[in-house]
């Protein structure tokens, strides 16, 4: 039997780290993605200062320390094909969050189904920042859908993406800068400055998951045409540069209108409406949105690791006529 090509490797693992994510969902306890948001946590406030060089600093350092520790183990086993193919399986697991997304939204979904509306209040900051105190059933709804499907674009398609043009360390670096992002990226007085570099690279590493979310929402959608005329309508209109793109595809997918009126705390944001001349979220709807979370993931971990193989092959073809 020939051994495994690195690609092969990748591609292994990406797909046991999948179904183990499938299967398993997030770890409870000693979850690696935590431990790394511990350690960003106690270097951020060291080196804290109301300036964009500190946290251009802070955010070089900690994603620069993650992808090189990944490449040096990607290195290391570069000779084992099996300890490649189980590296990569542990990153994909540990960086990919699809399942404990769609768990989390179910279990709003059900509370609002039971009619308990206080159970969903209370579950819904597991999801997303908004504040839950003064939503009614429909909101919750909304909100439930929208995070579904910017955290489809961010917890699975974007991780994939990168793994499949970066392998491993592609992977892991990517959700470094995205857990970085949800920690100092946010609009605040401490992290207007501070975060600013974090919440950039974000938006750039996540633009092209954005859109590979939007298209394979698209592919994956009961009305493809729906899904494809909403998105290309309302896509930019977010004031997020990749939010709506898989907010807008969704909204079309599911055949209901996103966007509106946001309060996050003491902020409020009045959004463009994402879907116009659809119909109102509903309860229901969670569940589509779930369902629709999932065939964009599969579309996903087929198409990236597709496309890591032809991209190696490509590569290896390169030097070979260099040579």
């Amino acid at each position: 039997m020939r051994p495994l090509t690195r690609a092969a490797a990748f591609g292994a693992g990406a797909v046991a780290g999948y179904l183990a994510d499938a299967r398993f969902g997030d770890p409870r306890r000693g979850h690696p993605v935590a431990g790394f948001g511990g350690a960003a946590g106690r270097l951020e406030r060291r080196l804290w200062r109301d300036d964009r060089a500190a946290g251009t600093a802070f955010t070089a350092l900690c994603v620069g320390t993650v992808a090189a520790v990944a490449v040096a183990a990607d290195r290391l086993l570069g000779r084992r094909p099996l300890g490649r193919a189980a590296l990569a399986a542990a990153a994909t697991w540990t960086v990919l969050g699809g399942t404990s997304l769609t768990r989390e939204a179910r279990t709003v979904g059900r509370a609002l189904t039971a009619g308990d509306l206080a159970a969903a209040r209370e579950r819904l900051p597991h999801l997303c920042g908004r504040d839950p105190s003064a939503l009614d059933e429909q909101q919750i709804a909304r909100a439930v859908v929208e995070s579904v499907a910017e955290n489809t674009a961010d917890a699975v398609v974007n991780a994939l993406l990168w793994g499949g043009l970066a392998g491993t360390p592609g992977l892991l670096a990517f959700r470094a800068v995205n857990t970085l992002d949800a920690m100092v990226g946010h609009r605040s007085p401490r992290y207007a400055r501070f975060g600013w570099a974090s919440a950039r690279l974000d938006d750039v590493a996540g633009w092209p998951g954005a859109r590979l979310t939007a298209l394979l929402t698209v592919a994956a959608a009961p009305e493809p045409r729906t899904a494809w005329r909403v998105w290309r309508r309302d896509g930019s209109a977010h004031p997020s540069p990749n939010a709506g793109q898989a907010e807008s595809a969704f909204a079309g997918a599911v055949g209901v209108r996103l966007g509106g009126t946001l309060q996050y705390g003491e902020r409020t944001e009045h959004r463009p409406v994402l879907g116009e001349g659809l119909r109102p979220v509903g309860v229901d709807d969670i569940e589509r949105a779930c369902l629709l979370s999932r065939r964009v993931g599969a579309l996903a971990l087929g198409t990236t690791v597709a496309g890591h193989l032809l991209l190696r092959a490509a590569l290896i073809r390169k030097r070979r006529n260099r040579a």
